[in-house]
């Protein structure tokens, strides 16, 4: 019986991590991926709009 008992977290931790992928994967595209993509792109926009306002004022 100890083998059981030494089996059992690596068992339960590998299924863990293969529902945890699994739901990683699944969430990746459709809807939600465009929404992702808007937010990155407004993010990439205030930053470089930044960069430009601050090399505007420091040149």
């Amino acid at each position: 019986m100890d083998y059981v008992s030494a089996l059992l977290p690596p068992i339960v931790m590998a299924a863990f991590f293969i529902a945890l992928v699994t739901v990683i994967v699944k969430s990746q595209g459709g809807s939600n991926k465009a929404k992702e993509d808007a937010a990155v792109d407004a993010a990439l926009a205030r930053a470089e709009a930044a960069r430009q306002a601050d090399g505007a004022t420091a040149g």
